[in-house]
């Protein structure tokens, strides 16, 4: 490695500190927090382990940080992705494990670099090429263009179940991001419900501001009777209670 072992080690723990805190923040701004909140959680616990172990005789190992952050990159690539292009309920848990599972195998390559034959440390250095290129396709596709305005609100129907309407995850919060240029006609579905909400709550500006816009859109007649019946039916469950 470019460093002792030791300092190795303490960047790691730094490296997984680091992903673990971005993933239980990050986690809030996200449709469904709870993949990303659970798996930062992990990532924490599991670093303070190894920053415990730091006072032990026989501390773990670079390889043993390289090997966990490959298998728990491996897994949360699998789950992340699954959740970023089949469920479209959340965007971090992918770019977030492509970083772990590239630092781990790229650093468990570094390691065993000088036992490697010529052919080998080509095949290796390719690899190297094709986990960045991966990776940095995660961070563009999730991070950067990865709006998600039915999970936004699917949420939002969520929140109103449970009776959560304001707040900074509550139905509001979720339909006012549920809208998006480039998918037009899930944006109904949204105004709708901004409108529907805002009349619940008496606010008469947003009520004429979200039926101005679901009058560009299209009117109710592009929204389903399902979806306003079952707003309807939750802010009436709401107001009973």
């Amino acid at each position: 490695m470019f460093f002792e072992e030791s300092s190795t080690r303490w960047i790691l723990i730094l490296f997984e500190f680091a992903i673990g805190l971005i993933l239980y923040f990050g986690s809030k701004s996200q449709p469904f927090p709870t993949p990303s909140r659970r798996l930062g959680m992990f990532l924490l616990t599991m670093a303070c382990l190894f920053l415990l172990g730091q006072t032990a005789p026989r501390p773990a190992s670079v390889n043993g940080h390289l090997a966990f952050l490959s298998v728990i990159g491996a897994f949360g690539l699998l789950f992340g992705v699954h959740h970023m292009l089949r469920t479209r309920r959340e965007v971090l848990v992918a770019p977030m494990s492509g970083f772990l599972f590239c630092v781990g195998v790229g650093g468990l390559m570094i390691q065993t670099w000088s036992t490697l034959n010529t052919m080998e440390q080509w095949s290796g250095f390719l690899a190297l090429v094709v986990l960045s290129g991966g990776q940095v396709w995660l961070v563009f596709r999730g991070l950067l263009i990865g709006r998600l305005p039915l999970a936004w609100s699917q949420a939002g129907i969520v929140a109103l179940n449970r009776g959560q309407v304001s707040g900074p995850h509550g139905a509001l919060a979720c339909f006012e991001k549920a809208w998006d240029v480039d998918e037009e006609h899930l944006n109904p579905m949204a105004y709708v419900a901004l409108h529907r909400i805002n009349q619940f709550l008496g606010n008469e500006k947003e009520v004429e501001k979200w039926y101005e816009a679901l009058i560009d859109s299209g009117g109710e007649e592009a929204v389903a009777k399902e979806w306003i019946e079952a707003i309807e039916t939750s802010l009436s469950s709401i107001n009973a209670n």
